[in-house]
């Protein structure tokens, strides 16, 4: 039986680890490095580059090197070199090919499968992205899991059977992305409470806070645009990298790049002292949006900050002091520091590998859907069949039925989101299910069945129950829905929960006065009497008006055409 191995795919460095007896450990790259840069690039030559190499020589080469790919993962994007097109699942599968390479060679033996890990917050269509990357890699991808529960499942792996249940909040930021996490941990079972974050939020856009005050301050100084200067950029880049990292050591430090640029009067120089005091005005507004998804987390797990017991930080972007102090400020404890930041991910997902293969026991990992996922039906109501934070792998159905007689095919919309109208949640797919035989409307009953696997994949199947015919969709090759949109979603369902109330009753009751037409018309189609002529000059009545009134007189309409239905012999 093979070995497996854990991969922490990162925004800005990866990491490789596997198990060694019953611990985790990391594997160095071929550099002797225990992290990876998720770069790559293109060599005028043609050779394709990796990792440090292709790094190294962004600065000369700008425009053929690739950075944060996974920013990009599932989006219909595409990056041209030479003539070819790359997939960021292609370019992902070669950050992932090396770092299955430098296994191979300090494991000597051949590797064919891993387990991968995504930020919680990751679309469907991330991970299915994610995961085809792995594959193209050449391996059999085992499970895609969150960073931040494999964080903590590397922190619990060793607690001894019949320790108390702790409750730990793990706080990921990145190079590109920022989750929150909250677990119960009991006796070797991991659960995932709630789950939080900002795919647009990390170490990166700390960095571009830098470039943009270097760009003003030698802008205002020489009058020369700098962002004007891909090859300038890249160099400001690489040092305001190394700024925010020195800065969470030390007070201040040098920022020097000779020969940035040049005008009439001859060479320039970039010379600049940054105090970490500036950085942090710089960054202020940035660390202060970390402080919602944290508070949404809690409330979401019904938990006070007080109850968390421990905080577990994740991400070299943690590092930061003003980071540090806002988790202080926001949970009132001092986060542990017995793990390194940028390892403990990349050692849950060999915990989890080998987990799988059955080399690890006594460990059960129970892992949440973010939002919650559902159909439109009639009247354009969004209805949730799988709930937000409800534990994962799961699979849930309901029995829906035609609205109008003879009815051969049905539209199935599948969304995901908070809000109870259709048109404020997000589309993730659509797919019709047809052969349905011809009945009466409310006859055919059509079981829709959700399906998330542990993975995180939904997958959505509509089956006609009468004849056995069945359609299918897998949510994956979707855009990126925009984390902004996420955020939007969850705060909006919140703000607007009492207007979304009423336009829900409202759209309810219309839903139920036009199936009470209908049944009415279908039982005059068989009445020619005066009765019949009065309840069908009613009838002409209530359709002008049904779309433009309240649901005060939407409720009387409808008592009135039950009324009449009952007269009618219903």
């Amino acid at each position: 039986m093979g070995r497996a191995i854990g991969i922490d795919f990162g925004t800005t460095y990866s990491a490789i680890a596997f198990m060694e007896g019953d611990r985790p450990e990391i594997i160095p790259n071929r550099r002797g490095k225990r992290v990876t840069p998720s770069v790559v690039a293109f060599s005028k030559s043609g050779e394709i580059l990796v990792g440090e190499p292709a790094k190294n020589q962004a600065i000369l080469n700008p425009d053929r090197t690739v950075l944060s790919i996974k920013r990009y993962m599932g989006r219909d994007y595409k990056f041209e070199v030479d003539g070819k097109s790359y997939r960021p699942q292609d370019i992902a599968a070669l950050i992932i090919r090396k770092l299955k390479e430098d296994a191979e060679e300090f494991l000597s033996e051949r590797i064919k499968e891993a387990v991968i890990t995504v930020p919680a917050y990751f679309s469907d269509a991330q991970r299915q992205a994610t995961k085809e990357a792995g594959e193209l890699a050449g391996l059999k991808v085992l499970r895609i899991i969150n960073e931040p529960t494999a964080a903590a499942l590397a922190y619990g792996l060793g607690r001894k059977p019949g320790s108390e249940e702790i409750k730990v909040l793990v706080f990921d930021l990145g190079g590109g992305t920022f989750d929150v996490s909250i677990l119960e941990i009991a006796e070797g079972v991991f659960e995932v409470k709630a789950t939080a974050g900002n795919n647009r939020l990390g170490g990166d856009d700390f960095d571009e806070r830098i470039i943009s005050y270097l760009v003003e301050r030698f802008k205002s100084e020489t009058a020369i645009d700098l962002s004007k200067d891909r090859m300038a950029l890249q160099k400001l880049k690489e040092e305001a990298e190394r700024a925010k990292i020195e800065l969470s050591e030390v007070y201040e430090t040098e920022i020097s790049i000779p020969f940035i640029a040049a005008d009439e009067s001859g060479p320039k120089h970039l010379q600049v002292t940054l105090r970490r005091e500036l950085f942090e005005d710089l960054i202020k507004d940035l660390v202060d949006k970390l402080e919602e998804p944290v508070l949404r987390a809690l409330e979401d797990a019904k938990l006070l900050p007080r109850e968390i017991d421990q905080v577990l930080l994740v991400g070299g972007s943690t590092r930061i002091p003003l980071v540090q102090r806002k988790v202080r400020e926001l949970l009132g404890k001092e986060p542990l520091r017995g793990v390194n930041p940028d390892e403990c991910v990349a050692l849950g997902a060999a915990i989890q590998a080998a987990m799988i293969k059955g080399e690890v026991t006594g460990i059960v990992l129970v892992d949440v859907t973010p939002l919650s996922l559902g159909v439109e039906t009639i009247g354009g109501i969004f209805t949730k069949i799988i709930d937000r934070n409800t534990p994962i792998p799961t699979s849930a159905s309901r029995i829906f039925t035609t609205v109008a007689d003879n009815q051969t095919t049905v539209e199935i919309h599948v969304l995901q989101g908070e809000r109870p109208l259709a048109e404020d949640n997000i589309s993730l797919g659509k797919f019709q299910l047809t052969g349905i035989r011809p009945a009466p409307r409310g006859v055919p009953r059509i079981e829709v069945t959700f399906s998330i696997d542990v993975n995180g994949i939904v997958s959505v199947k509509a089956r006609d129950l009468d004849t056995g015919k069945e359609q299918k969709i897998e949510i994956g090759g979707v855009k990126d829905i925009p984390q902004e949109e996420v955020e939007r979603i969850i705060k909006e369902a919140e703000l607007y929960r009492e207007k979304d109330s009423g336009e829900h009753k409202v759209r309810e009751l219309r839903n139920k006065v036009e199936l009470a037409l209908l049944d009415l018309e279908r039982k005059l189609s068989y009445l020619e009497n005066e009765d019949a002529k009065s309840v069908r000059s009613v009838l002409e009545e209530v359709k002008g008006k049904v779309n433009n009134i309240d649901l005060d007189e939407l409720s009387e309409i409808l008592k009135l055409l039950l009324d009449l239905s009952r007269e009618l012999g219903g």
